[in-house]
């Protein structure tokens, strides 16, 4: 037997999740970005040490993403997108939590609110790194080789650049921050989604 639960949060909610990541940012000042995104992948080592509910294991991935974006070599970030990753991964730099993760069950249900934010902000950096991945994975799968193996060749190059301009131009005419519907590229609920190679670090099955 399963249960189905709706949460809706209004503004007065978000400001909560909303002070928190500015906390964050503050507090996470003086850390490098290195610093930074261990401090997010020991959140996802630790998820994968308990059962946790699918809904929270889909944003899970999508913090997982938001980590990849940062680590992979291929997509190779420049540094001002690179901050505007590094600025949302911050909230997951602060062990303060509401709800502790140790918490059977719901331990990172704040946690999963929170990329679901992020999600939101960074939701044309996210599209534009699927496509990426996708792209990538096909012209492996081509050659033969693993993804991993893909090296920044004069093609691969190409593609991102003209990505990169696609997610600066979508991200523009849309505006950022909170409360902006997420539509495709949040990565959950979309049919037959699958997600291409990635440097990943979630392993939860």
């Amino acid at each position: 037997m399963s249960l189905s639960l709706t949460i809706d949060l209004n503004d007065h909610d978000l400001e909560h999740f909303a002070s928190a990541l500015e906390a964050a940012r503050k507090a996470a000042a003086g850390k490098s970005p290195e610093e930074v995104v261990q401090a997010a992948s020991k959140l996802l080592e630790g998820a994968q040490q308990v059962r946790v509910p699918d809904f929270i294991r889909e944003r899970l991935e999508r913090l997982d993403d938001m980590i990849a974006m940062v680590r992979d070599e291929g997509w190779h970030l420049d540094e001002e997108d690179r901050q505007h990753v590094l600025s949302a991964l911050v909230y997951f730099a602060d062990p303060q939590d509401v709800i502790p993760d140790h918490v059977q069950v719901l331990g990172y249900l704040d946690d999963a609110i929170m990329i679901e934010l992020c999600v939101r902000e960074l939701r044309h950096e996210l599209e534009a790194y699927d496509d990426f991945c996708e792209y990538r994975e096909r012209e492996a799968t081509k050659r033969g080789i693993e993804p991993s193996a893909v090296g920044r060749t004069d093609w691969l190059d190409s593609r991102r650049d003209e990505l990169v301009e696609r997610m600066h131009a979508r991200r523009q005419r849309g505006g950022e921050g909170f409360g902006i519907g997420y539509g495709s590229s949040s990565g959950y609920g979309r049919a037959a989604y699958s997600r291409a190679w990635r440097p990943s670090l979630f392993r939860i099955k």
